[in-house]
């Protein structure tokens, strides 16, 4: 992967239209809280990853940090909640998928709360970006371009309707001082930890750096390259869907495509409706494929060091991929589409995946700043890029973002006031996480006894 490749790749996994959606139905607060979480977690994060992958540049990222910062079980413990953290996230991303793509008949229809509609978009999308990782990076890549090309197309076409209907017919969501200032209602402070999830990103470039070019040079210039079109894609998107809709009325599974159809209609652009939307299912497929073939690498690292079955650790001698991986988490992830619309509707199914991937992604950041605490008090290890203020910069980097984690799992766990059932909104969420992570101690626990040490947590 050239700096190219390295930049799109930052784009597809750094952003997200779904966020956008979200974001817009929370109203003109968004934009203040969009900086925020900015602020409060990209730039912290990207000031991190970049410090300890340039110290530490082996192929394993996070994981190795960790484990390099506290101990085999930290490392282990850091890589195996990131990997899980991503099983409910690619149903998430697909159902919102779905929910975008029925607009390509020009509008939504009777599938819009079709669980069975859903669930066969969710695997068939899992299926697709499975095989093309399987492949190997030299295939999968196209999948991260092509999705980057397809994000960059749908947000411009968003931008764009939504600057000329507003300038025709003015605003649909009223922004005034009022409306604007970040509320602190539990609705609003549970909007905040998605946000602050949407900012994430930067460290997963880290666990493939084997397989970039030059990465101390690729990585920060990529990162570099990337963040103002993150910004673009998250801020302008939002304030684009709220001139369109009205912030009340959108919906935050299909939001983009909401208001792109609606200003089409206005303008009278219908073929941009059905483009639009094959677009964002694209952008949905490149996040998808470049989240499973890097957080593949993840228990790639953890095989070899024998937590795992030693199949973990191997790769396709012709493609170059941690098949086992792949299909592992692929499988999992499946049956995480079918858990999360146990007992739910579309719309309770799609918020508790969310809400899931929140929490459980929260815990490996926590170790990941308390390790860029830790390492950046140790010599480098090779001639590492000179981070503006030194181990200062990077220690309170790592703390503003360590307190934003921290904050953003809590709020996690707290249902929507628009959710039916709210304990079992909490206990699907919470038996998610607690599954996963209780599954995650028994496997390091067998991998150190078949290893012959100790089984405790060490």
């Amino acid at each position: 992967m050239g700096l190219f490749d390295v930049t799109l790749f930052f784009v597809v996994a750094g952003s997200n239209l779904q966020w956008v959606a979200t974001a817009a139905a929370a109203g003109p607060s968004s934009i203040v809280i969009w900086i925020i979480g900015c602020a409060a977690m990209f730039v912290p994060l990207s000031i991190v990853v970049v410090f300890l992958s340039s110290h530490y540049p082996d192929e394993g990222g996070m994981y190795v940090w960790a484990k390099r910062a506290f101990g085999p079980f930290a490392g282990f413990f850091t890589g195996w909640t990131y990997w899980t953290s991503n099983l409910p996230y690619f149903p998430s991303l697909l159902y919102f998928a779905a929910g975008n793509v029925l607009f390509v008949t020009g509008g939504k229809s009777a599938l819009e709360g079709s669980a069975p509609f859903f669930i066969a978009v969710a695997v068939g999308g899992l299926a697709l970006a499975t095989v093309l990782n399987v492949l190997g990076l030299g295939v999968g890549k196209w999948l991260n371009n092509v999705g980057a090309a397809g994000r960059w197309f749908s947000t411009l076409a968003l931008i764009v309707v939504g600057c000329i209907v507003v300038w025709r017919f003015g605003s649909a969501t009223h922004v005034t001082a009022v409306t604007i200032r970040p509320g602190t209602h539990l609705k609003d402070v549970i909007f905040w930890s998605v946000i602050a999830f949407a900012w994430t990103g930067p460290e997963a470039i880290s666990f493939m750096a084997g397989e970039i070019k030059n990465p101390r040079r690729n990585v920060p210039f990529g990162l570099l390259f990337a963040a103002p079109c993150i910004a673009v894609i998250y801020i302008l998107g939002t304030v684009a869907v709220m001139g369109v809709v009205p912030s009340a009325n959108v919906d935050a599974s299909s939001g983009v495509m909401q208001a792109i159809g609606a200003a089409s209609a206005r303008l009278g652009w219908a073929l941009l409706t059905p483009v639009a939307a094959v677009m964002v299912f694209i952008s949905c497929m490149g996040s998808c494929g470049a989240w499973l073939g890097a957080v593949a690498r993840i228990p790639f690292v953890a095989g070899i060091d024998r937590y795992l079955p030693p199949i973990f650790g191997r790769m396709h001698p012709r493609w170059g991929s941690p098949v086992a991986a792949i299909v592992t988490q692929a499988a999992v992830a499946t049956v995480f589409i079918f858990l999360g619309q146990a007992g739910s509707s579309v719309a309770g199914a799609y918020q508790t995946l969310v809400n899931s991937t929140v929490l459980i992604t929260m815990l490996p950041f926590m170790v990941l700043f308390a390790s860029a605490m830790k390492l950046d008090a140790q010599p480098a290890t090779s001639d590492p890029i000179r981070i503006p203020g030194g181990a200062i910069t990077v220690r309170v980097a790592a703390a503003v973002g360590l307190l934003t984690t921290i904050a953003a799992a809590v709020l996690a766990m707290f249902p929507e006031d628009n959710e039916p059932n709210k304990p079992l909104f909490v206990i699907r969420v919470i038996a998610m996480t607690a599954v996963l992570v209780g599954a995650g101690v028994l496997v390091y626990r067998s991998g150190r006894r078949r290893a012959g040490a100790a089984p405790g947590l060490t």
